[in-house]
């Protein structure tokens, strides 16, 4: 019996004929880009997000989630931005 294909993330290509590593580093350079956006303004919308990703989901929810590792508050669907996190929401985060 032979099994289904799975996922390779090193060759499965996703939208635009780019590999999981091509989106990743895609991601991170658009976290380099809102993060100076965010110090500048004080936050960017998730609408942002989307544009700099240039409304592709899988790099969107990756600048999303590098975005929160590198300690910025992302928001939520009631209050979807993005901004700096405020010291007492890191402290409260660092003791769970």
């Amino acid at each position: 019996m032979k099994k289904a294909p799975g996922c390779d993330v090193r060759v499965h290509a996703y939208r635009n004929g780019k590999t999981m590593e091509q989106c990743r580093e895609e991601s991170r350079t658009n976290t380099e880009l809102l993060s100076d956006e965010i110090l500048e303004k004080g936050e960017v919308s998730w609408t942002r997000v989307l544009e700099v990703a240039h409304h592709d989901e899988l790099v969107y929810k990756l600048t999303l989630k590098y975005l929160r590792q590198r300690g910025y508050d992302i928001g939520n669907n009631k209050v979807p931005r993005v901004k700096k996190a405020s010291p007492a929401a890191i402290t409260l985060s660092t003791k769970n």
